[in-house]
């Protein structure tokens, strides 16, 4: 029997195929309503969720990447007011239109059992860091408090004793109160109805959800994977079997290698994918109507774009190195003095290319961005144009903080301004 050689999509045919479907070859200026904000976010699946703000939090700078009239009022509203997007878990914390609220009813399952057993391993009931109490015996407290008294933030709920200070090596040694609120809400008794600064204020599921969606209550786990490799292959545009079990963080790579092979032939085909890092093309699945759509893709706009760290563009590091030849680590956890570029660096994105990073900090006392580093990939000139395009994006970054102006290390000083 013959083998049939596999399409090849070439490297840039690779690159503008995932930056359409990650919502980054439309235009950034034009005038974005929070109908569109809504439908971008369908668009992406997901946007995670960070606390670090050393410029902006990264779910405000994922969106702003890809339209500069962002509003972070609209994103508040879809999520506290209208109830379009609810938060919870992906491969960590994340806003999800609630249209897919349905599917989670599985993780919610999935959830309860694993979370369970990991607390009763690391805290045998009678072993708690609190007296005798078991986060197991607070659920049902916790649930009438709320019920009771309204949305609740785990600082209502912490004991007065001093004995209840917790730890910080992991959500197993909180108090028991607070252990017990994200265990309901990482199975589906609670949901966060807002955040209080960036402290997660919960309230019942019923109060928060809107009925329609907590009627839904899933499908088999046949029908939940095809909904997840389906609903990733959408948002990827082609992918391995590996990459569709990451894309949402729910199920396993034999699920998915399984769906991957069943579909072959019919709506799956294989692809080759050209890597722009040297190494040999990577054997990856798409729709058949896939390599028709290739032609038509708009190309994305020339412009430069600060991205965040958590962007779904760079958040497969494997992926981003083989299409894009950029090797990105976050060294927020790397010990200063072995950190190659600094605490929390912004990757830099111009047209279709990743050119490099820069080290940039709000210091809203001073009402000031400074940007303190910039480091080019090898073969990236700092040309005349690229500085006016980074002092354009850099602008732009402080007028969405609102920060009234911008400094500049005195290396970068004399590099980009041609000032001492």
């Amino acid at each position: 029997m013959l083998s049939v050689t596999p399409p090849l999509i070439t490297n840039q045919q690779a690159r503008r195929i995932f930056m359409a479907r990650q919502g980054l070859c439309l235009p950034p200026h034009k005038q974005q309503s929070k109908a569109d904000l809504r439908d971008l976010i369908r668009q992406l699946g997901f946007v995670q969720i960070d606390s670090i703000r050393t410029v902006e939090r990264a779910h405000h700078m994922i969106l702003f990447a890809r339209n500069q009239t962002y509003q972070p009022e609209h994103l508040r509203q879809l999520l506290e007011v209208d109830r379009h997007l609810f938060e919870h878990w992906t491969h960590d914390a994340a806003l999800i239109p609630t249209d897919f609220y349905g599917h989670w009813q599985q993780r919610f399952t999935r959830a309860e059992d694993r979370l369970r057993e990991r607390w009763r391993k690391i805290r045998p009931k009678g072993q708690s860091a609190v007296g005798e109490v078991n986060f197991e015996d607070m659920m049902a407290q916790v649930k009438d408090h709320i019920e009771r008294h309204g949305p609740t933030m785990s600082r209502d709920l912490k004991p007065k004793s001093p004995k209840a200070k917790a730890k910080k090596n992991g959500w197993w040694e909180w108090h028991p109160s607070k252990t017990a609120l994200e265990f309901l809400w990482r199975t589906g008794d609670l949901s966060i109805t807002r955040r209080d600064g960036f402290q997660k204020v919960y309230d019942l599921s019923e109060r928060v959800i809107p009925t329609d969606a907590r009627n839904n209550k899933g499908q088999s786990d046949n029908r939940y994977i095809d909904w997840a490799c389906n609903s990733a292959l959408d948002r990827l545009g082609f992918a391995t079997s590996a990459e569709l079990a990451a894309f949402w963080g729910s199920i396993n790579a034999a699920d998915a290698r399984a769906w991957c092979e069943n579909n072959s032939g019919g709506k799956l085909l294989q692809v080759m994918v050209e890597s722009a890092d040297g190494t040999p093309g990577k054997l990856s699945y798409a729709r058949p109507e896939l390599l028709d759509e290739i032609s038509s893709l708009a190309p994305p706009p020339d412009r430069l774009r600060v991205l965040s760290p958590f962007d779904p563009l760079i958040r497969d590091r494997k992926r981003l190195q083989r299409l894009f030849n950029f090797d990105y680590r976050i060294e927020i956890f790397v010990p200063e003095a072995k950190r190659k570029y600094g605490y929390y660096v912004f990757p830099l994105l111009e047209g279709a290319r990743m050119i490099g990073r820069i080290d940039m900090k709000a210091q809203r006392k001073e009402n000031t961005l400074h940007v303190t580093g910039l480091w080019l990939e090898p073969g990236v000139k700092l040309t005349q144009a690229r500085k006016q395009k980074i002092k354009t994006e850099v602008n732009r970054q402080a007028k969405f903080v609102a920060m009234a102006r911008v400094t500049y290390a005195a290396a970068l000083q004399q590099e980009l301004l041609g000032m001492a």
